[in-house]
């Protein structure tokens, strides 16, 4: 049942903005929400050697029928982030049809992953940066997108943490204070939001091969330990993220705001 590929799709309509679109999660996500019914706006960060993948995501998602806006910025850019966000504002204004983003998805893994302490200890800029860009992003996007009236009042806001905002892995401290921070500004958000009708969630998934999870320390121990307390012996993927999000993004939802909610099969609470 878990490796099925033919499950149905619940329609959905209007648009998503996601921060990370171009691998991993953030890919994913606009895949799933593409064959929703959903148009993505996809932000991401590439260089020339990537860029191939960004193509075929806008193809893959142009094939569905939809309409794929991406943008090759830093999304943690006070200026870049203006840029996007006056750009879609013109180009829904210029279509006249009164359009919004349903959903806003915050899927930035870019970090320093190195020891608190010691030779190679990570410094201030460091870790500001990594705070900057995997958190307070999210604030700073929120807060751009409502100025200027572009987040539905049925908008749901996704962030992608991870279970190391509550544990500790080696070299992961820094990233692990984001990922608390970012959860801390779901919360809050889900609170100054929730009259509005607009909700905020954490999606924490299973370990998941993905880019960034290559990147960390130690992450064959990590795989190897979600392989065995993984109920279903296998890891996350990202589809299944994608998957969950348009089950999440449905106009149903709306009383369900401040969560971590665990995509994961039953992995963190397995023994």
């Amino acid at each position: 049942m878990t490796d099925r590929d033919d499950f149905p799709v619940p329609p959905l309509d209007g648009w998503a903005l996601i921060l990370g679109a171009s691998s991993g999660f953030g890919e994913a996500a606009a895949l799933a929400l593409g064959r929703a019914g959903v148009n993505i706006i996809g932000v991401h960060l590439d260089r020339r050697g990537t860029m191939p993948q960004v193509e075929r995501l806008v193809v893959t998602l142009r094939e569905m029928g939809r309409e794929a806006w991406f943008y090759n910025v830093n999304a943690a850019d006070e200026v870049r982030r203006a840029e996007v966000l006056d750009d879609v504002a013109k180009r829904f204004a210029e279509r006249g049809r009164g359009e919004t983003v349903r959903v806003l998805l915050h899927s930035l893994a870019f970090g320093t992953l190195k020891p608190l302490v010691g030779e190679d200890a990570v410094n201030q800029k460091q870790v500001d940066m990594t705070c900057d860009v995997m958190a307070h992003s999210l604030v700073y996007w929120t807060q751009d997108l409502l100025s200027r009236k572009l987040l539905s009042n049925q908008g749901r806001i996704f962030a992608m943490t991870s279970t190391g905002a509550a544990q500790v892995w080696r070299g992961y401290g820094v990233v692990s204070s984001a990922k608390a921070a970012l959860e801390s500004h779901i919360r809050q958000l889900a609170l100054e939001l929730g009259p509005s009708g607009i909700t905020a969630n954490a999606i924490c998934a299973g370990v998941t091969d993905t880019p960034a999870l290559k990147k960390i320390p130690d992450s064959d121990a990590m795989r190897e330990v979600a392989l065995r307390k993984n109920p279903s012996h296998r890891l996350t993927r990202p589809e299944d993220v994608g998957r969950a999000l348009v089950a999440l993004a449905q106009p149903c939802t709306y009383w369900l705001t401040g969560n971590v909610l665990y995509v994961d099969g039953g992995e963190a609470h397995s023994g």
